[in-house]
Protein backbone atom coordinates (compact mmCIF):
# COMPACT_ATOMS: atom_id res chain seq x y z
CA UNK A 1 0.00 0.00 0.00
CA UNK A 2 1.59 3.20 -0.88
CA UNK A 3 4.66 1.51 -2.89
CA UNK A 4 5.93 4.53 -4.43
CA UNK A 5 8.36 4.56 -7.36
CA UNK A 6 11.73 6.96 -7.01
CA UNK A 7 11.23 8.18 -10.99
CA UNK A 8 8.61 10.64 -11.32
CA UNK A 9 8.44 10.04 -14.82
CA UNK A 10 5.88 7.11 -15.80
CA UNK A 11 7.73 4.66 -17.89
CA UNK A 12 5.94 1.99 -20.44
CA UNK A 13 6.58 -0.84 -18.21
CA UNK A 14 5.10 1.02 -15.02
CA UNK A 15 1.94 1.95 -17.03
CA UNK A 16 1.65 -1.72 -17.78
CA UNK A 17 2.10 -2.18 -13.87
CA UNK A 18 -0.44 0.13 -13.29
CA UNK A 19 -3.10 -1.30 -15.99
CA UNK A 20 -2.79 -4.63 -14.74
CA UNK A 21 -3.63 -3.62 -10.54
CA UNK A 22 -6.55 -1.51 -11.86
CA UNK A 23 -7.82 -4.76 -13.55
CA UNK A 24 -6.98 -6.91 -10.69
CA UNK A 25 -8.86 -4.55 -8.57
CA UNK A 26 -11.50 -3.79 -10.56
CA UNK A 27 -12.31 -8.00 -10.81
CA UNK A 28 -12.01 -8.40 -6.84
CA UNK A 29 -13.86 -5.22 -5.76
CA UNK A 30 -17.16 -6.15 -6.41
CA UNK A 31 -16.85 -9.69 -4.65
CA UNK A 32 -15.58 -7.87 -1.65
CA UNK A 33 -17.75 -5.29 -1.69
CA UNK A 34 -21.24 -7.07 -1.89
CA UNK A 35 -19.49 -9.90 1.07
CA UNK A 36 -19.40 -6.59 2.81
CA UNK A 37 -22.83 -5.29 2.47
CA UNK A 38 -24.57 -8.60 2.50
CA UNK A 39 -22.57 -9.40 6.39
CA UNK A 40 -22.89 -12.04 7.80
CA UNK A 41 -22.51 -15.65 6.89
CA UNK A 42 -21.00 -13.96 3.63
CA UNK A 43 -18.93 -12.22 5.15
CA UNK A 44 -17.71 -14.37 7.38
CA UNK A 45 -17.05 -16.77 4.83
CA UNK A 46 -14.67 -13.98 2.70
CA UNK A 47 -12.86 -13.43 5.71
CA UNK A 48 -12.49 -17.43 6.07
CA UNK A 49 -10.94 -17.23 2.92
CA UNK A 50 -8.71 -14.73 3.60
CA UNK A 51 -7.38 -16.14 6.58
CA UNK A 52 -6.43 -19.18 4.89
CA UNK A 53 -4.56 -17.75 1.73
CA UNK A 54 -2.84 -15.26 4.88
CA UNK A 55 -1.79 -18.19 6.76
CA UNK A 56 -0.46 -20.11 3.62
CA UNK A 57 1.37 -17.17 2.69
CA UNK A 58 2.65 -16.45 6.04
CA UNK A 59 3.95 -19.86 6.90
CA UNK A 60 5.24 -20.24 3.21
CA UNK A 61 7.51 -17.39 3.78
CA UNK A 62 8.50 -17.23 7.16
CA UNK A 63 8.14 -21.19 8.12
CA UNK A 64 8.81 -23.02 4.81
CA UNK A 65 5.73 -23.86 4.67
CA UNK A 66 5.42 -26.12 7.47
CA UNK A 67 2.25 -28.04 8.18
CA UNK A 68 1.25 -27.82 11.48
CA UNK A 69 2.32 -23.99 11.42
CA UNK A 70 -0.01 -23.61 8.67
CA UNK A 71 -2.72 -25.22 10.60
CA UNK A 72 -2.06 -23.31 13.96
CA UNK A 73 -1.97 -20.16 11.89
CA UNK A 74 -5.08 -21.14 10.71
CA UNK A 75 -6.73 -21.82 13.96
CA UNK A 76 -5.78 -18.73 15.63
CA UNK A 77 -7.36 -16.48 12.32
CA UNK A 78 -10.56 -18.71 12.60
CA UNK A 79 -10.67 -18.16 16.20
CA UNK A 80 -10.16 -14.47 15.86
CA UNK A 81 -12.79 -14.35 13.07
CA UNK A 82 -15.38 -16.24 15.31
CA UNK A 83 -14.50 -13.88 18.28
CA UNK A 84 -15.48 -10.96 16.38
CA UNK A 85 -19.14 -12.54 15.10
CA UNK A 86 -20.06 -13.48 19.00
CA UNK A 87 -18.26 -10.73 21.52
CA UNK A 88 -20.15 -12.42 24.08
CA UNK A 89 -17.79 -15.21 23.84
CA UNK A 90 -14.76 -13.73 22.76
CA UNK A 91 -13.09 -14.76 25.87
CA UNK A 92 -13.50 -18.44 24.99
CA UNK A 93 -12.34 -17.72 21.44
CA UNK A 94 -9.42 -15.91 22.16
CA UNK A 95 -8.05 -18.41 24.18
CA UNK A 96 -8.23 -20.93 21.74
CA UNK A 97 -6.03 -18.68 19.86
CA UNK A 98 -3.63 -17.93 22.39
CA UNK A 99 -2.74 -21.65 22.91
CA UNK A 100 -2.47 -21.56 18.97
CA UNK A 101 -0.13 -19.31 19.38
CA UNK A 102 1.66 -20.59 22.24
CA UNK A 103 1.87 -23.51 19.86
CA UNK A 104 3.22 -21.87 17.02
CA UNK A 105 5.94 -20.73 19.25
CA UNK A 106 6.78 -24.17 20.70
CA UNK A 107 7.56 -25.76 17.60
CA UNK A 108 9.52 -22.33 16.55
CA UNK A 109 11.66 -22.92 19.14
CA UNK A 110 12.17 -26.91 18.88
CA UNK A 111 13.17 -25.98 15.08
CA UNK A 112 14.81 -22.97 15.60
CA UNK A 113 17.96 -21.56 17.63
CA UNK A 114 17.15 -18.64 17.08
CA UNK A 115 13.93 -16.37 15.09
CA UNK A 116 12.33 -13.35 14.41
CA UNK A 117 9.66 -11.32 15.05
CA UNK A 118 7.91 -12.62 12.56
CA UNK A 119 8.34 -16.06 13.44
CA UNK A 120 6.69 -14.71 16.80
CA UNK A 121 3.10 -12.25 15.47
CA UNK A 122 2.26 -14.95 12.31
CA UNK A 123 -0.62 -16.17 14.42
CA UNK A 124 -1.62 -12.84 16.17
CA UNK A 125 -1.50 -11.16 13.11
CA UNK A 126 -3.90 -12.91 11.57
CA UNK A 127 -6.26 -13.53 14.03
CA UNK A 128 -6.07 -10.03 15.11
CA UNK A 129 -7.19 -9.04 11.25
CA UNK A 130 -9.82 -11.33 11.19
CA UNK A 131 -11.25 -10.30 14.80
CA UNK A 132 -11.08 -6.55 13.76
CA UNK A 133 -12.85 -6.86 10.04
CA UNK A 134 -15.43 -9.42 11.93
CA UNK A 135 -15.86 -7.17 15.24
CA UNK A 136 -16.17 -3.86 13.14
CA UNK A 137 -18.81 -5.67 10.24
CA UNK A 138 -20.82 -7.32 13.16
CA UNK A 139 -21.83 -4.18 14.93
CA UNK A 140 -25.72 -4.09 15.32
CA UNK A 141 -25.86 -0.89 14.26
CA UNK A 142 -23.48 0.37 12.24
CA UNK A 143 -21.44 -2.26 11.12
CA UNK A 144 -22.25 -1.72 7.77
CA UNK A 145 -21.18 1.97 7.77
CA UNK A 146 -18.07 0.89 9.83
CA UNK A 147 -16.58 -1.48 6.97
CA UNK A 148 -17.34 0.64 4.21
CA UNK A 149 -15.72 3.65 5.48
CA UNK A 150 -12.39 1.51 6.62
CA UNK A 151 -12.21 0.59 3.30
CA UNK A 152 -12.76 4.12 2.02
CA UNK A 153 -10.53 5.48 3.92
CA UNK A 154 -7.86 3.04 3.23
CA UNK A 155 -8.52 2.66 -0.14
CA UNK A 156 -7.88 6.36 -1.36
CA UNK A 157 -4.62 6.29 1.34
CA UNK A 158 -3.39 3.49 -0.81
CA UNK A 159 -4.08 5.34 -3.62
CA UNK A 160 -2.96 8.68 -3.02
CA UNK A 161 0.26 7.20 -1.67
CA UNK A 162 1.18 5.39 -5.01
CA UNK A 163 0.13 8.65 -6.90
CA UNK A 164 2.15 11.20 -4.80
CA UNK A 165 5.08 9.07 -4.23
CA UNK A 166 5.42 8.74 -7.77
CA UNK A 167 4.92 12.00 -9.09
CA UNK A 168 6.38 14.34 -5.76
CA UNK A 169 9.52 11.60 -4.66
CA UNK A 170 11.64 13.45 -2.42
CA UNK A 171 13.90 11.81 1.23
CA UNK A 172 12.98 7.94 2.16
CA UNK A 173 10.38 7.22 4.48
CA UNK A 174 12.35 3.98 5.91
CA UNK A 175 15.01 3.38 3.19
CA UNK A 176 16.69 -0.26 4.99
CA UNK A 177 12.81 -1.41 5.24
CA UNK A 178 11.14 -0.32 2.20
CA UNK A 179 13.66 1.91 -0.45
CA UNK A 180 10.72 3.23 -2.30
CA UNK A 181 8.88 4.77 -0.11
CA UNK A 182 8.74 8.11 0.46
CA UNK A 183 7.56 10.92 2.58
CA UNK A 184 5.85 12.41 0.07
CA UNK A 185 3.89 9.21 -0.49
CA UNK A 186 3.27 8.78 3.86
CA UNK A 187 1.75 11.96 3.87
CA UNK A 188 -0.42 11.40 0.63
CA UNK A 189 -1.78 8.71 2.41
CA UNK A 190 -2.62 10.66 5.28
CA UNK A 191 -4.73 13.30 3.01
CA UNK A 192 -5.95 10.48 1.12
CA UNK A 193 -7.32 9.16 4.56
CA UNK A 194 -8.77 12.41 5.97
CA UNK A 195 -9.82 12.92 2.23
CA UNK A 196 -11.83 9.56 2.66
CA UNK A 197 -13.23 10.51 5.84
CA UNK A 198 -14.37 13.98 5.27
CA UNK A 199 -16.33 12.62 1.54
CA UNK A 200 -17.69 9.75 3.94
CA UNK A 201 -18.73 12.46 6.48
CA UNK A 202 -21.14 14.59 3.89
CA UNK A 203 -22.55 11.63 2.04
CA UNK A 204 -23.82 10.11 5.48
CA UNK A 205 -24.55 13.25 6.99
CA UNK A 206 -21.98 13.05 9.57
CA UNK A 207 -20.01 16.16 10.85
CA UNK A 208 -17.09 16.43 8.56
CA UNK A 209 -14.24 17.40 10.57
CA UNK A 210 -14.45 14.26 13.50
CA UNK A 211 -14.10 11.86 10.19
CA UNK A 212 -11.71 14.01 8.61
CA UNK A 213 -9.00 13.60 11.04
CA UNK A 214 -9.57 9.77 12.44
CA UNK A 215 -9.40 9.34 8.54
CA UNK A 216 -6.22 10.70 8.42
CA UNK A 217 -5.03 8.66 11.36
CA UNK A 218 -6.70 5.45 9.88
CA UNK A 219 -4.38 6.41 6.23
CA UNK A 220 -1.50 7.29 7.91
CA UNK A 221 -1.64 4.04 10.42
CA UNK A 222 -1.77 1.63 7.61
CA UNK A 223 1.09 2.82 5.90
CA UNK A 224 3.07 1.12 8.74
CA UNK A 225 0.93 -2.27 8.27
CA UNK A 226 2.73 -2.19 4.65
CA UNK A 227 6.20 -1.46 6.23
CA UNK A 228 5.47 -4.62 8.81
CA UNK A 229 5.13 -7.02 6.03
CA UNK A 230 7.46 -5.21 3.65
CA UNK A 231 10.19 -6.25 6.37
CA UNK A 232 8.87 -9.83 6.80
CA UNK A 233 9.76 -9.87 2.85
CA UNK A 234 13.29 -8.12 3.14
CA UNK A 235 14.01 -11.04 6.34
CA UNK A 236 13.17 -13.50 4.21
CA UNK A 237 14.25 -12.34 0.92
CA UNK A 238 11.29 -12.63 -1.11
CA UNK A 239 9.53 -9.95 -3.68
CA UNK A 240 6.25 -10.32 -3.15
CA UNK A 241 4.30 -12.62 -0.72
CA UNK A 242 2.57 -14.41 -3.27
CA UNK A 243 1.46 -14.50 -6.61
CA UNK A 244 -2.79 -14.66 -6.14
CA UNK A 245 -3.16 -11.15 -7.48
CA UNK A 246 -1.79 -9.40 -10.68
CA UNK A 247 -0.20 -6.62 -10.43
CA UNK A 248 -0.55 -6.52 -6.74
CA UNK A 249 1.40 -9.93 -5.62
CA UNK A 250 -0.39 -11.76 -2.77
CA UNK A 251 -2.91 -11.23 -0.59
CA UNK A 252 -0.81 -10.02 2.75
CA UNK A 253 0.83 -7.56 -0.21
CA UNK A 254 -2.95 -6.58 -0.62
CA UNK A 255 -4.11 -6.44 2.66
CA UNK A 256 -0.68 -5.18 5.07
CA UNK A 257 -2.71 -1.49 5.52
CA UNK A 258 -5.58 -2.90 5.60
CA UNK A 259 -5.24 -5.21 8.83
CA UNK A 260 -3.36 -1.91 10.12
CA UNK A 261 -6.37 0.13 10.12
CA UNK A 262 -8.74 -2.58 11.09
CA UNK A 263 -6.94 -3.29 14.19
CA UNK A 264 -6.80 0.48 15.04
CA UNK A 265 -10.44 1.15 14.24
CA UNK A 266 -11.05 -1.72 16.48
CA UNK A 267 -9.52 -0.35 19.55
CA UNK A 268 -10.86 3.22 18.79
CA UNK A 269 -14.38 1.90 18.59
CA UNK A 270 -14.32 -0.29 21.52
CA UNK A 271 -12.86 2.06 23.71
CA UNK A 272 -15.83 4.72 22.35
CA UNK A 273 -18.50 2.69 23.38
CA UNK A 274 -16.77 -0.18 26.08
CA UNK A 275 -17.99 -3.21 24.31
CA UNK A 276 -16.56 -5.13 21.37
CA UNK A 277 -19.98 -5.83 20.57
CA UNK A 278 -20.43 -2.49 19.17
CA UNK A 279 -17.66 -1.46 18.32
CA UNK A 280 -18.16 -0.22 14.59
CA UNK A 281 -20.17 2.53 16.12
CA UNK A 282 -17.50 3.49 18.43
CA UNK A 283 -15.91 4.94 14.98
CA UNK A 284 -18.98 7.57 14.81
CA UNK A 285 -20.40 7.49 18.67
CA UNK A 286 -17.10 9.30 19.17
CA UNK A 287 -18.60 12.56 17.88
CA UNK A 288 -22.06 12.24 19.19
CA UNK A 289 -24.16 9.94 16.26
CA UNK A 290 -26.32 7.96 15.95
Amino acid sequence: MGRVNDNPAPSPAVSGDLRTRLLAALALAPLVLLAAWAGGAWFGLLLLAGVALMAREWVDIVHGGETRQFVLHVVAGVSGLLAGAWPQKAGLFLSLAGLAWLASLWLTARALRGFTIHHVTGPLYIAAAALAMMALRASPTCGASAIFFLFAVVWSADSLAYFTGRALGGPKFAPRISPKKTWSGFFGAVAGGALAGGVFALVGGWPAGPLFLIGALLGGFEQFGDLYESAMKRRFGVKDSGTLIPGHGGILDRVDGLVAAAVLALIIGALATGTLHDAGCGLFKLWGWP
